[in-house]
């Protein structure tokens, strides 16, 4: 079985898309979470092969909100030979499980280079 990959992403508290998203109670949008998911992945040279130019996200679900200041981990098993690569995001913060709060999970499928 492949090792689980884990990546640390801190989420400042002053990102920009928190602003208007939502005044008074700033959430991470989804769209941002997912570009850090894929440069968290682009850092791993197997994953980042993997993943070529254009990345095709054939699912994702977002379980947790993420705030201001939160810390990430981007985790991922490597592909190998198949055709899907799973991810999670956990959010570790104040009142959050040791383990974390699983805060969104999907998969990207293989792109015309890894086939």
């Amino acid at each position: 079985m492949a090792e689980l990959r884990c990546v640390p992403v801190a989420v400042p508290r002053d990102h920009p898309a928190f602003d208007g998203h939502f005044p008074g109670r700033p959430l991470l949008p989804g769209v941002v979470l997912l570009a850090q998911v894929v440069e968290a992945l682009r850092a791993d040279p197997e994953a980042a092969a993997w993943l070529g130019e254009a990345p095709r996200l054939s699912a994702v679900k977002f379980v947790a909100p993420v705030l201001p200041g939160a810390d990430l981990a981007v985790c991922w098993t490597p592909p190998g030979a198949g055709s899907r690569l799973r991810f999670e995001v956990r959010r570790h913060g104040p009142g959050d499980d040791a383990a974390g709060v699983l805060a969104a999970t999907g998969q990207f499928d293989a792109g015309p280079a890894a086939l």
